[in-house]
This record gives structure tokens, C-alpha cells and sequence, in this order.
């Protein structure tokens, strides 16, 4: 068996033949990032051969003088039956950009979103209850006295209590004389009690709200007597080591080893997340009693260690829609290990549960005539359109464009990306500003936004994403077939130059008309056109920092009064936290997914049509962007 030596960490494995580089890095701890989830076509995990052969395929994404340095991709590269030593270029720019607490803004319970009455009612409670001592003649167990104890309270309900807990009652009735807390969720006609303490310790009675994206993880911790959320964490999801979006995870997840390495990767976030919170406020992981969690489809099922591979072949369906309740300890949340863990319900391969739980923060689930328009704009964009009498929705694949991915210079908004852009309309150069007011390491997807819209309206960038080579100046250069933009210099970075490419521009035109023409279907479907909207929901966390101007310059949104637009953050966590504290809340949520009709894109015909159709700035027809200003001309033209 060949030994794999990997530099310069120095690290040893033995690997059979045919063993592919990436996946015997990981298992020794070494992080090679494959955005394209091994598929062999972004090119970001290029290693080096520096003593030894590789059975390598590289074809199209490596260059001659690449191979002939010896330069393999570690997802296409396999072991032979000899020794091999690796070289892994240094990961940097992949272990920053975490969330800090400075973030939790982004992340607090919004009271507007709520509906102006609702029931407090969370799904797990905990009772102080006083069991009655054992006597010699009644010939009762202690698991009888406290059923019946509880359905003194409680009326006749059905009583259930699982092994570990079973385990704890005797000792538990002991220490106080029978004054007991038990931890008790119930659905119609049963009571489950997943946790019993002695004492009154109703007062420590906590709950977690989570959103589980395909980037960030978010988590929030909720003191339930309160329905206060009293610390919130995020961070980006470990699994983007393995692929920037859902089709690159699913295409990694094809063997039960790289699907439990997902599974292991996303819980390893999740629990991370919850200590934090917890130790935050000096509460035990043993005192969290319930969850509920809300993630896309792909994520539930990676979550789950559920094939998704089913997911993205036709006729596209999902192992499950709506999960039954799962304990803790089957999912491996690190909480109560009894606790219940409330999966929010998908609707179909691409529209998942953090859909469902956004859409409790809006008009759709109350109940009304009016219109309105759901876009959660992310690596997947999912939108909504309806009333109380229908709700219709769809999936886009807007890729990673938005969140810094698919761009040379493109990073997280984290310390250091450009975040906003203006581009002087006479000398084309550009002045930005950074997130920390920090030197620029690259730019986030606002940034590319007001970047493009800005390019566009002064003229130095047409409609179909050329960049003016008629005009001097110095941020221009055309030396090749696509010309590019110098957004920062060497001097201003500190290291090398940004610049972005006509072929990032066009990642964004490609991602923007995805969504748009999205929408567009929708309301085609049901014989609407925006005007007919009263209300145009903005989800998600690149939503929260995106200006809507420049967005309309794009043709990202719909041209509209600025008063029909919404912002609601992390709608998705904003619905688990209120699936959290009310079992109403969480009605609505099933009723809302059973009440969705799915339509599935790739299916339809017009949706090429709808997006080809976008693929200009702001759009080939004009007339749907009337407030757009169009590009000005400028007079410094070249010799």
C-alpha cells in the first residue's frame, strides 16, 4: 500500500491504489477546498507532485505548463501502487470571515415580523409537579404515581415516556420528597416526557432556534418562559470545503463515506454554535429541551445523512418532505439528548424548509387578498408568489455569485471586501468602501452589485457585460479576448491587484437572471406581471445589504415603488424561532407547505425563454425598467 506524504505539513498515509488525493488528505485533517464538490471543473484544489506518479486528469482546467510542473487537481488526481509526495498550496482565504458577535443585529428577533396577536405556546414546557410518596399498600411503580400526578394537571392524556428517562425516576423522585420538574411536549392526545429533575427548575427552560444555509449556519438561544432569545451565533457551514452550492455537495455525497464526512461536517458546525450560546449565558447544553431547525432540502438531508443524490435527477424527489419528530440524539444535536428536534417541512426538491419557516414572517401566511412576492436570494434562489387563495413557488440555480463565490477577486462579507463601488463617469475609476474600513483582501456580492450598476449607468460597461474599450483609461485593460477592471491596486491592497474580468461580470448577469426570470414565470403562470404586487419580500442575508437602486440598475428586482419592498433578514431562522415558542406558528408553517404548489424549472419550457431574455442589463426590453437611467456617453475616447 502506497505511502501519500503530504507537504509541508509532513503528514503520513497509507492509501490503497485508486484512492483519490482529496479524500486521503481529509481523512488525516488536511483542508483542500473543492467548490465544485470534486466534480474536477473549478480548479481550486491544485496540488503538486513533487516526488512519485499520480493516475491524473486534469484536461481543461489545468494548463500545459501547469502539468508540466508537476501541478495535478486533488479530486481527479489517484494514488498508484508507489510512493507519492504532495505539495498543498497554503488555504488562505478560506479560514476567515467568520461571524463575529458584531453580526448578531442581523440575526435578532424582528417584533414587526410577528403578527400582532399570537399565542405563546412552545412545543416543550417544563412542570413542577409533586408526586406522592410510595406507600406499601397502593402497589403502584413510581412510573404510575408520576402518570398520574401529571394527569392531575394534565387531564386523561396518554402518558409516554421513552428508556433514558425511565432510567432517572426513581432517583429523581427521591431527592426531593417527589417535588420533580419534568419536561413535557405534547401533540393532540399524548404527553411525552423527555426529561424529569428534582426540584423546581422550571426557571432554566431553554430552546434553540436554527437555520442551517448552504454557506452560514445561524443559531439562536431562547429562554422559552420569556420567548426572549438571549444569544445568537452564526458561522459559515464546514461542509463549503466540499462545494459551494447543493448540486456540488450532492455530486460529492456519492459514496456513504463523503456523505457521512457532510453529515459529520454540518453538525460539527451546529454544535460548535450551540456551546457558544450556551456558554455565553452559563447555561448546560442539558437544559436546552427543544429545536427546531430550518435549512434548505439538500441541507435537511445532508443534516439527516439522508442520498440526496435523487434530489437533482429527474423526476427530482426527495427522500422525505416532512420529517417526523427526531430526538436529539438521533440527529446529534448536542442538547437534551431526549429533547424533540422540529425539522421545518420542505415543499419539493428545491424549495426546503428555511422557505417555509420565512414565509411565516410575511403577508402570505396571514391570510390575505393582496399579492405578494417572496425571493430568497442566495446560492439557490427561492421565490413564492400568492394570496390566501393559492401560493405558487419555484427554485433558480443563481449559483454563488452573490456570496463571492465564481469570482477571481470574490470573497465572504467578512474584514476586508469591498462593499460598496462608485465609478467616476469621466476617468472610470473607481472609489469603494470595505467592510471594518479595512484594507481591501476582495469583494462581496453587494460590492459586485454597485460595482456593475454603477460600471453601467456611467457608461463604462454596456448591456451585454463588455467593459468600454473605446474610452482611456487606466482601470481598463483588454489585453486578451475579455477585457478587465483594476477595482484596487497593488498599492492599495497591500499585495496583489483586484480585478474582476468580463467573465465575473458575467457570473453576476447569469445569477441576476436567473432570479429575475424566475419571478417573471411565476406570475406568468398565474397571469400577473409585478404591478399587480403589493408587497415584494426580500429574504436572506446578501438581501439585508442589498440596495435596491442599484439592484433595479441589474434587473436583479422588478422596477417598483421602493415602498413595495421588504426586508426580513434571515426569514429562516426569524420562522424557527417562531415555530419555537408556538405550536400555532407551527400549523401554519404545515398548512403553508401543504397548501404550495411546486414547479419544477428544469421541466419548463419558458423559463429559458424568461431567462435568455434577462441576460442584458438591465433586460432586452427596456420598458420593463423605466426609472433606469440609460448609460451615459463620455467624451475622453482613445487616439
Amino acid at each position: 500500500m502506497p505511502t501519500i506524504t503530504f507537504q509541508p505539513m509532513g503528514i503520513e498515509t497509507d492509501a490503497s491504489p485508486g484512492t483519490p488525493l482529496l479524500d486521503a488528505a481529509r481523512a488525516v485533517g488536511i483542508e483542500i477546498h473543492s467548490p465544485c464538490g470534486g466534480e474536477g471543473t473549478c480548479g481550486k484544489c491544485i496540488v503538486r507532485v513533487l516526488s512519485g506518479e499520480v493516475d491524473s486528469d486534469g484536461a481543461g482546467v489545468l494548463s500545459r505548463s501547469e502539468v508540466a510542473d508537476g501541478y495535478v487537481l486533488a479530486c481527479r488526481a489517484k494514488a498508484l501502487a508507489q510512493d507519492i509526495v504532495i505539495e498543498v498550496p497554503d488555504q488562505a482565504g478560506w479560514e476567515g470571515g467568520k461571524f463575529t458577535d458584531a453580526s448578531e443585529d442581523a440575526h435578532l428577533v424582528r417584533k414587526e415580523l410577528l403578527p400582532q396577536k399570537w399565542d405563546y405556546d412552545p412545543l416543550a414546557v417544563k412542570w413542577f409537579i409533586e408526586v406522592p410518596e410510595a406507600q406499601l399498600e397502593d402497589g403502584l411503580s413510581d412510573l404510575e404515581r408520576l402518570t398520574r400526578a401529571i394527569q392531575r394537571q394534565w387531564g386523561k392524556m396518554d402518558v409516554r415516556v421513552g428508556l433514558p428517562v425511565l432510567r432517572r425516576i426513581a432517583g429523581e423522585l427521591r431527592k426531593d420528597d417527589g417535588r420533580v420538574t419534568a419536561t413535557l411536549i405534547r401533540d393532540e392526545k399524548r404527553l411525552f416526557v423527555v426529561g424529569i429533575e428534582a426540584g423546581d427548575t422550571t426557571v432554566r427552560h431553554y430552546g434553540i432556534a436554527v437555520d442551517i444555509g448552504t454557506t452560514t449556519l445561524a443559531v439562536q438561544l431562547v429562554y422559552l418562559p420569556l420567548a426572549e432569545v438571549v444569544a445568537t451565533r452564526s458561522g459559515y457551514n464546514d461542509q463549503i470545503a466540499c462545494g459551494l452550492d447543493v448540486i456540488s455537495r450532492i455530486n460529492y455525497a456519492k459514496t456513504p463515506e463523503r456523505l457521512e464526512e457532510l453529515r459529520k461536517r454540518v453538525l460539527n458546525t451546529l454544535n460548535q454554535l450551540v456551546h457558544q450560546v450556551c456558554e455565553s449565558h452559563d447555561v448546560q447544553t442539558r437544559e436546552v429541551v427543544n429545536a427546531v431547525i430550518s435549512g434548505n432540502t439538500t441541507m435537511t438531508h445532508l443534516l439527516l445523512g439522508l442520498n440526496p443524490e435523487y434530489i437533482r435527477l429527474a423526476p427530482y424527489t426527495p427522500t422525505l418532505a416532512e420529517a417526523p419528530f427526531l430526538t436529539a440524539e438521533e440527529v446529534g444535536v448536542d442538547i437534551n439528548p431526549e429533547s424533540w428536534v422540529c425539522l421545518s417541512p420542505s415543499v419539493g426538491s428545491y424549495v426546503g424548509g428555511d422557505i417555509t419557516a420565512g414565509l411565516l414572517c410575511t403577508d402570505l401566511a396571514a391570510g390575505t387578498e393582496d399579492v405578494s412576492l417572496f425571493i430568497d436570494i442566495g446560492t439557490n434562489g427561492e421565490i413564492v408568489v400568492g394570496n390566501e387563495d393559492f401560493l405558487l413557488t419555484c427554485a433558480c440555480s443563481a449559483g454563488p455569485a452573490f456570496e463571492g463565490g465564481g469570482i477571481g477577486c470574490g470573497m465572504r462579507a467578512s474584514l476586508g471586501a469591498i462593499e460598496r463601488v462608485e465609478v467616476d463617469p469621466d476617468t472610470g475609476l473607481p472609489t469603494f468602501s470595505t467592510i471594518g474600513e479595512s484594507a481591501p483582501k476582495g469583494i462581496c456580492g453587494s460590492g459586485m452589485i454597485t460595482l456593475l450598476a454603477s460600471l453601467f449607468t456611467t457608461g463604462w460597461l454596456d448591456a451585454a457585460g463588455k467593459l468600454d474599450r473605446t474610452r482611456r483609461c487606466s482601470a481598463i485593460s483588454a489585453e486578451s479576448r475579455h477585457a478587465a477592471y483594476t477595482l484596487a491596486t497593488a498599492e492599495q491592497t497591500g499585495a496583489e491587484p483586484l480585478i474582476i474580468t468580463e467573465l465575473d461580470i458575467q457570473n453576476i448577469i447569469r445569477a441576476k437572471a436567473a432570479i429575475y426570470s424566475a419571478c417573471c414565470l411565476l406570475l406568468e403562470q398565474v397571469g400577473l406581471t409585478f404591478d399587480d404586487l403589493a408587497n415584494v419580500y426580500i429574504a436572506g442575508g446578501f438581501g439585508r445589504f442589498l440596495d435596491l437602486e442599484k439592484a433595479t440598475v441589474l434587473g436583479l428586482i422588478p422596477d417598483l415603488p421602493a415602498e413595495r419592498f421588504h426586508y426580513i433578514g434571515n426569514a429562516s431562522l426569524m420562522g424557527s424561532y417562531m415555530v419555537l415558542v408556538s405550536r400555532d406558528f407551527r400549523q401554519r408553517q404545515l398548512d403553508l407547505a401543504r397548501r404550495m404548489t411546486y414547479m419544477e424549472l428544469n421541466t419548463n419550457p419558458s423559463y429559458m425563454d424568461q431567462y435568455t431574455g434577462a441576460l442584458f442589463l438591465p433586460h432586452t426590453d427596456p420598458d420593463r425598467f423605466p426609472s433606469v437611467t440609460q448609460p451615459k456617453q463620455g467624451t475622453n475616447k482613445k487616439n
